[in-house]
């Protein structure tokens, strides 16, 4: 099921849960998590707070510089790609189901 918000802050969580798909991580954000995560801070610190305090076992794998500028790219890439294939930004998708590993796949 579909439903149409037209609100950046959707726009912005589909963006970012493309990324995270299209990344293989498994972390689905909502606009409270989006909110508490960015906050009032650029992508770039915002995303950084969120892996120090949600996902620290990635950096002592990863550099944090290295981490957020993954995500960031993909997520521009995969906000181009949901409006040139005509998508509304905003649409309800449900990212959980999509991060839902089937048998056999």
């Amino acid at each position: 099921m579909t439903t149409f918000r037209n609100s950046n802050a959707d726009a912005e969580c589909n963006a970012y849960n493309a990324a995270f798909h299209e990344l293989g991580l498994s972390w689905v954000w909502d606009n409270r998590l989006y909110a508490s995560a960015i906050g009032d801070a650029d992508d770039r610190t915002g995303l950084r707070n969120y892996l120090a305090r949600h996902q620290p076992h990635l950096l002592t794998a990863h550099d944090a510089d290295f981490l957020v500028e993954a995500i960031l790219d993909a997520k521009q890439r995969c906000g181009e790609q949901l409006s040139a294939a005509g998508c509304n930004p905003a649409a309800f998708i449900d990212w959980s189901a999509l991060q839902q590993r089937q048998i056999g796949v």
